[in-house]
C-alpha cells in the first residue's frame, strides 16, 4: 500500500503543526516548509502527492512558487490555503496553476475532503494508508484490526480506543485527564481507576507475551507508549 505524501508550505508555525498532525492522524505522511524557498527546494528533491500552499510566504510567495512548480510538474494537485479571499485573489491563484483555493479560517474536514478528492483523481490505483503502529505492533484504522508479530489481537471497543490514543501520541507522556477525555469523554469522572483497569487489560494482550514492552507508566504523571522507557 503506497503512502500518500503531502507538503505543507505555511509560515504560520502553529497552523502548519496542526495541519501536519491532523493529516497524519488521517493516514497521510506530511512535511512542512516554512517559506517559499524551502518549499521549492523540497519539491525539487522529493516526490509529493499533493501540496497545500499558503500565498503570503517569506522569500518566494505562493503565487510565484506555484508557477515554478508548474514549469516542471502539471499533475501534482495544489490547494492554496490563504487569508486572501477576494475573487481577484482566487482568480490569480487559479491562473498560476492552483487546483483549489480554501480561505482561512476553515474547517479541517472540508480540507480533508478536498485532499481525498484530488488524491483519488490523481491516481485511482493509490490506496490511502491508514495504519499506525510501533515496533512490531500494527493497527489498521479502517478495520480496527490489531496485530503484533503478525499475530492477530482481539480488542474490545474501549481497548481499541485506548490503544489508538497511545499510538497517535507515541513517545508522549499522557495524563489521566487526557486519556479520559479521548477514550471515555470529558464528562467522565477522572478520579476513577478505570484507566488503570484498561491499561492492565491492554498490557495483557499486547505486551505480556511480547518484547519490547510498549505501554509504560510514569508514576504520578501518567502513561506513555514507546518501544523504550523514557
Amino acid at each position: 500500500m503506497e503512502n500518500i505524501n503531502i507538503l505543507i508550505v505555511e509560515d504560520e508555525q502553529r497552523l502548519a503543526d496542526i495541519l501536519k498532525k491532523q493529516l497524519e492522524e488521517s493516514g497521510f505522511s506530511a512535511e512542512i516548509a516554512n517559506d517559499g524557498y524551502n518549499g521549492k527546494q523540497l519539491v525539487e528533491k522529493k516526490k509529493y502527492n499533493l501540496i497545500i500552499l499558503d500565498i503570503n510566504l517569506p522569500l518566494i510567495n505562493g503565487y510565484d512558487l506555484c508557477k515554478e512548480i508548474r514549469k516542471t510538474n502539471n499533475n501534482i494537485p495544489i490547494i492554496m490555503l490563504t487569508a486572501f479571499g477576494t475573487p481577484d485573489n482566487k482568480i490569480a491563484g487559479f491562473e498560476v496553476g492552483a487546483d483549489d483555493y480554501i480561505v482561512k479560517p476553515f474547517d479541517f474536514r472540508e480540507l480533508l475532503a478536498r485532499v481525498n478528492v484530488f488524491i483519488r483523481r490523481s491516481d485511482s490505483n493509490v490506496m490511502i494508508s491508514k495504519k499506525i503502529g510501533i515496533a512490531d505492533l500494527v493497527m489498521d484504522l479502517n478495520t480496527k484490526t490489531v496485530t503484533r508479530s503478525n499475530k492477530k489481537i482481539d480488542l474490545t471497543v474501549k481497548e481499541s480506543l485506548l490503544l489508538e490514543t497511545f499510538l497517535k501520541n507515541k513517545d508522549k507522556l499522557l495524563t489521566r485527564e487526557f486519556i479520559i477525555e479521548q477514550v471515555w469523554g470529558i464528562d467522565f469522572d477522572p478520579s476513577t481507576n478505570i484507566i488503570d483497569v484498561y491499561v492492565n487489560y491492554l498490557r495483557k494482550k499486547i505486551d505480556r507475551d511480547f518484547e519490547p514492552k510498549l505501554i509504560h507508566t510514569k508514576f504520578g504523571f501518567g502513561f506513555y507508549c514507546s518501544d523504550k522507557e523514557i
